[in-house]
């Protein structure tokens, strides 16, 4: 009995312990806290951009159309001049298997000799399909027009298609295909980390408020004097001397969590489709708001207007026209003020505008001062 009532009381020491370690955690985690490598990168540490133009064979019977695309049949010629073989002057190539397609990929950072990629093949010409297809080695290059890496392989298309007798069915696109590990490096480009023993981060978005909180939350895990702030984006690091222990120092400085500061209030309005996105620092203050839509309709008919018999008159076509204009009442409705994003949207939808119909609203009601928020039309 005293055995059983000891382990009972083990237990609920362990368990109370265990309750006690997991609220210690929850308190001591940021609210909100984001890792550094979310929230920076590291100057100079970025990809490149790389393009080139190849021609994809073995299409069957989807290929350009040799007298609209004049510039494929130069391709396959100039490969063929490579290759030793001449054509007679005058030849006329009908090329139906053969399309002359943009390669383009990205170089990461760090990139070493033989280290493959992956890269994306479109259709240039008028191509009806690249499924099925061979990329003939295109090299890619650089905007300094070096050649960074070879590209070789088999197009895989994520779509289907088929045509027949004026009918077409089409799934997903037929133009783009993807060759995984389809460039393989052969130039590799230098990077400069840690020069003078100290890197630049860079802020994703500018903001000082956050940048203080990054320089505060490096000098405490690292010392004094380790961060400091250049501007409102870029802050200077200082790294150790060695280049293992710069990377294991970089490892761990990308894993420092801080809590970025709150955005600026900004709402984004998309005028071709009508769409409105808004953040959760957007405010409204009280105000009153009357819409109405206005419709015009024109309905026309056609009819035919036949002379009588015997009057030499000709017959042709009346078209009527019927005009009808509609203009839904308009209330005025009162905005109460809302101090958060639930409070803004409920208001707003308390309007009952369309998408379309909203665009001209908020702009009118930051025009009248109500609402605090950045307005950006993309």
């Amino acid at each position: 009995m005293r055995t059983g009532y000891v382990l009972l009381l083990i237990k609920k020491f362990r368990f109370a312990n265990y309750g006690l370690i997991c609220l210690a955690l929850l308190l001591s985690a940021p609210c909100n806290a984001e890792r550094l490598k979310d929230l920076a990168s590291i100057q100079g540490v970025r990809q490149n951009q790389l393009i080139g133009y190849g021609l994809v064979v073995g299409l069957d019977g989807s290929g350009d159309q040799t007298t609209q695309t004049p510039f494929t049949v130069q391709s396959v010629i100039s490969m063929l001049q490579q290759a030793g073989i001449s054509l007679p002057i005058g030849t006329s190539l009908q090329l139906k298997n053969v399309a002359a397609v943009v390669v383009t990929t990205s170089l990461p950072a760090f990139a070493q000799s033989g280290q493959t990629l992956d890269i994306t093949v479109s259709s240039m010409g008028n191509a009806k399909s690249l499924r099925g297809g061979t990329l003939l080695m295109t090299p890619l290059k650089g905007a300094d027009n070096q050649i960074y890496a070879m590209a070789q392989g088999s197009v895989l298309v994520g779509g289907v298609g088929a045509a027949s007798a004026g009918s077409k069915v089409q799934v997903n696109h037929l133009s783009v295909g993807r060759i995984s590990s389809g460039a393989t490096v052969e130039r590799t480009v230098t990077s400069v980390l840690g020069q003078n023993n100290e890197i630049h981060l860079e802020l994703n978005d500018t903001d000082f408020s956050t940048a203080s909180r990054v320089v505060n939350a490096i000098n405490q895990q690292y010392g004094t004097d380790t961060a400091a702030a250049l501007d409102g984006r870029v802050i200077r690091v200082r790294t150790p001397p060695g280049s293992d222990q710069r990377v294991a120092f970089l490892g761990g400085l990308e894993n420092i969590s801080v809590s970025p500061a709150q955005a600026a209030a900004r709402v984004i309005m998309n005028a071709r489709t009508g769409s409105v996105v808004m953040n959760q620092a957007v405010t409204l203050d009280k105000c009153a708001v009357s819409h109405g839509n206005l419709t015009i309709v024109i309905n026309t008919d056609t009819t035919v207007s036949q002379p009588a018999a015997l009057f030499g008159g000709q017959t042709v076509a009346v078209q009527n026209s019927q005009l009808d204009i509609k203009k839904d009442a308009g209330q005025v409705l009162m905005l109460k003020e809302g101090a958060s994003l639930s409070e803004v949207v409920k208001a707003l939808n308390a309007i009952g505008a369309t998408p379309q119909d909203l665009l001209a609203i908020l702009q009118a009601m930051k025009a009248a001062g109500s609402l605090h928020a950045e307005l950006e039309i993309i």
